[in-house]
């Protein structure tokens, strides 16, 4: 900017800020009288509604007492007019007479089996109305019904009559009534009469705040909302009455009492209320509500014998910011004319100065078009001091963009060698890494460099099941843990892609390694909170040493990948490190579960039974069917061999079909000749809870075509499969429970089952597991936890079964502590169908 400007501009603003400054102080001084005007106005309006809420109360108490005189007039009057047992009159008898007396409806309550209902009544809805949990209401029956006077503080009482306060009618919450109750001996009920809606409310219409209130608010130029609040209950859960089947509040209970409410504002609300009430003293603020700018004022009151309560006045703030515009407008309009006559006088001024300047800067003006070749430093702030912040300009540019070039090539590299996601160095950095560390440890005598491949398990089904953004959450939630259980020196964390990570360690022995890693797995099978998610997971590793295994790069990766496969097929959340037989025992993993493929597609798939005995009677009250398996050229192969294989090969279904066609049919045909009825338990694998609508319709259709009872069907389950997509498995078992099929936990005790989720799962049994019924010796030591899981199922209200039973002091144990109904070889291992009916049906 040239001199010439400076100066005119200069003066312009100087005078400009002198005239801002005082409309400023103008501004703020009427503000402030505008509000002190607006809060006395509301003093008085507050000080008149108070005066009207007072007066009102006082109106009520006597039109309350007036009316109950009434209507024991009016009951007296229905005594002479009425049989005196209430089954000699009609329901039309108490209308006509009700119409004739002039109150709203008649009821009569009498004693029936230990409490007291109505048995005829002008309004349906009173008829067989139980008024048993009416507290005192009860209590002054009683006392009527008994000829005592009647001892009750509320409402108001006279010879052989009570009259309950005005409240909302418990057989109908849209109502609100006055009630009268009548009792002298000589009828075998209480006479019950009352007045409804119109004659209750006719008195607050005349006496009540609520004109007033209407006045202020259609007379009272920016007022407007009023409304007298009750701060125990404004803002908070509602105190429901529960009574005759109807929900409703209390008069008294209401959070507004007088007023209307919509300029709803409840958080802030209660907040300023409850400040106002431990204050003594107003509070105000200002919000937007209903598409308009408010001053919320709100008022505490204090009467001696009676509530607190608070005055709430809701004030047009639009009005008072109009009015201060205009007074700035006004001002503003007068300060155009100086700041004019200042931009001449200063115009003139500054062209008598700056001429001589003029040809100095067109000289200048050349060299800034790029006839100057270095960076020129001045203190200068005029026109030459603008010259040289262009030549600067040019220069910081040019910087900016080298450093710029520069910021992006390293961020280039950076990603060429680090996770996107995690932000860990990736695969390519780690071959570098560990190509490096290999050739230092033959340079430096290293003892080892380990290799530690680890992957999440159940990854995937995480992963569908929440979504592939949760999915992304966990991976980097797990790769932080990772990293803090690391040690800050010789260990090196990378991400292979997927949910897959490898350390490399420098100069710590195999134990230390291991140890580490055990550290590492245990921090990481802790609770992940995603969201509102819980997710429980673990992770499988595998182990390889340099030079111990191989002295190859890749080799090592290979047999630490492995290594961790080999952990999977233990069952996950292990570590192990890799030997030569890994590679023998992938090899055997292939054959059996292409044998498995074979012996399914042949219907080679047997089906064993194992008796679940009720230990009292000594009776068979159910079956386990167990899948079994007897190769020709494997011969038997054990479950716990090939049932994970055929959960990782997608093959379980198919097992379980076989063993539901089989497992129904068989029982099905037990129970018609047999006298008890027995039970059949299906294990389930987790996998089949991925879609549970389909597996909800594939046990109705097992059970519909082999006509089996779902009452004596047993759903087994472990609890792994709580932690897989637990809404959707709750809504699942939930759906099973309701059509009559019963749930139990199998091998309890062994996972991770949150207490939290035993409460709210339709869960009817738990079975524990035969580790810790094995574990019980002839002294009955080590029985604590078996004895803590017979506890747990006891106070849950579940049945409780012991798999594993083989010794007669761990079935006396057991029925000592209340476990009636075992498993185990003590009774029966499983057995074929023909041999289960040798043994135990055909005897």
């Amino acid at each position: 900017m040239s001199i010439k400007k400076k100066l005119s501009v200069f003066f312009t603003l100087l005078v400009l800020c002198i005239l801002l400054v005082n409309n400023t102080l103008h501004y703020i001084r009427s503000k402030n009288r505008l509000i002190e005007f607006n809060q006395k106005e509301i003093t008085l309006v507050t000080e008149e509604i108070a005066y009207e809420v007072e007066n009102s109360k006082n109106s009520a108490s006597y039109m309350e007492d007036r009316m109950a005189q009434e209507l024991r007039t009016a009951s007296i009057a229905i005594q002479q007019s009425l049989p005196a047992d209430y089954h000699d009159i009609s329901n039309d008898q108490l209308k006509q007479l009700a119409k004739k007396l002039m109150v709203s409806h008649i009821t009569l309550l009498a004693p029936v089996k230990g409490d007291i209902i109505g048995v005829k009544s002008s309004d349906p809805k009173e008829i067989k109305m139980s008024t048993k949990e009416w507290g005192y209401w009860y209590t002054s029956f009683q006392q009527l019904l008994s000829q005592q006077p009647v001892t009750t503080k509320k409402g108001f009482a006279l010879s052989h009559f009570w009259s309950g306060p005005i409240e909302i009618a418990s057989s109908n919450p849209n109502h609100i009534d006055k009630w009268g109750y009548y009792y002298d001996g000589s009828t075998n009920y209480i006479i019950n009469p009352y007045f409804r809606d119109k004659h209750v409310l006719d008195f607050e219409r005349k006496f009540g705040p609520t004109n007033v209130m209407n006045r202020f608010t259609e007379n009272l130029d920016g007022v407007l909302e009023l409304t007298v609040f009750n701060p125990k209950n404004f803002g908070r859960k509602n105190q429901n009455v529960y009574l005759n089947g109807n929900k409703y509040i209390k008069i008294k209970d209401q959070p507004i009492w007088y007023g209307t409410y919509t300029y709803r504002n409840t958080k802030r609300d209660e907040q300023f209320i409850q400040e106002a009430l431990k204050t003594g003293k107003s509070q105000s603020y200002t919000a937007d509500i209903n598409h308009k700018k408010v001053l919320k004022t709100l008022v505490p009151i204090k009467e001696k014998n009676s509530p607190a309560y608070v005055i709430g006045v809701v004030y047009d703030y639009g009005l008072i910011e109009k009015e201060l515009q205009q007074e700035l407008i006004k001002h503003l309009l007068l300060s155009l004319p100086f700041i004019f006559i200042v931009l001449i006088i200063s115009f003139i001024f500054s062209t008598s100065i700056t001429r001589p300047i003029k040809h100095i800067m067109e000289h200048v003006n050349q060299i800034a078009k790029g006839n100057f070749g270095k960076v020129l430093n001045t203190r200068r702030k005029d026109e030459l001091g603008g010259l040289v912040a262009n030549i600067n300009h040019l220069s910081h540019f040019l910087k900016t963009y080298v450093d710029d070039l520069k910021k992006s090539q390293e961020e280039s590299e950076y990603h060429a060698y680090h996770d996107f996601l995690t932000g860990l160095p990736n695969r390519r950095y780690f071959k570098e890494e560990l190509n490096r560390r290999l050739i230092e440890s033959k340079e430096k005598s290293i003892r080892h460099v380990a290799v530690l491949f680890m992957d999440i398990d159940r990854f995937k089904d995480i992963n569908d099941t929440l979504g592939h953004s949760k999915g992304d959450q966990l991976i980097q939630l797990i790769a932080n843990r990772i990293k803090e259980c690391l040690p800050s020196a010789n260990s090196f964390l990378t991400r292979q892609g997927g949910d897959e990570f490898v350390i490399l360690f420098s100069d710590f022995t195999p134990e230390e390694v291991k140890g580490i890693t055990e550290k590492i797995m245990a921090y990481v099978q802790q609770p992940c909170y995603i969201d509102n998610d819980e997710v429980f997971v673990s992770i499988s590793s595998g182990l390889s040493f340099y030079p111990e295994h191989s002295t190859n790069l890749d080799t090592l990766i290979t047999y630490a990948d492995v290594a961790m496969y080999a952990s999977k097929r233990q069952g996950g959340s292990k570590v192990s490190i890799y030997h030569d037989s890994l590679n023998q025992k992938q090899a055997e993993k292939v054959h059996i579960e292409t044998r498995l493929r074979k012996a399914i597609q042949k219907g080679d798939i047997d089906v064993y039974y194992q008796p679940k005995i009720e230990a009292k009677r000594n009776v068979i009250t159910g079956v386990e069917a167990l899948v079994r398996w007897n190769d020709a050229e494997l011969g038997f192969v054990s479950p716990e061999a090939f049932i994970p294989i055929a959960e990782e090969a997608g093959l379980i279904q198919y097992l379980w079909e076989v063993v539901m066609k089989k497992a129904c049919s068989q029982v099905s045909e037990w129970n018609k000749v047999s006298d008890e009825k027995m039970t059949l338990a299906v294990n389930f694998s987790p996998r089949q809870f991925q879609d549970p609508v389909v597996l909800v319709n594939e046990i109705k259709h097992f059970l519909s075509l082999h006509r089996f009872d779902p009452a004596w069907f047993e759903m087994e389950i472990t609890e792994s499969t709580l932690l897989m997509n637990a809404e959707e498995t709750i809504k699942t078992l939930h759906l099973l429970k309701k059509y009559g099929i019963s749930i139990s936990i199998d091998d309890f005790g062994t996972g991770y089952s949150s207490l939290s989720y035993l409460k709210k799962l339709p869960i009817d049994c738990l079975k524990i597991d035969r580790s810790f019924i094995q574990d019980i010796q002839e002294d009955y030591s080590n029985s604590e936890i078996a004895q803590a899981i017979i506890s747990l199922s006891q106070s849950l209200k579940l049945e409780v079964i012991a798999e594993g039973v083989e010794e007669e002091y761990q079935k006396a144990f057991l029925m000592k502590n209340g476990c009636d109904h075992m498993q185990g070889y003590l009774f029966s291992k499983p057995l074929s169908a023909e041999d289960f009916e040798e043994a135990f049906l055909n005897s």
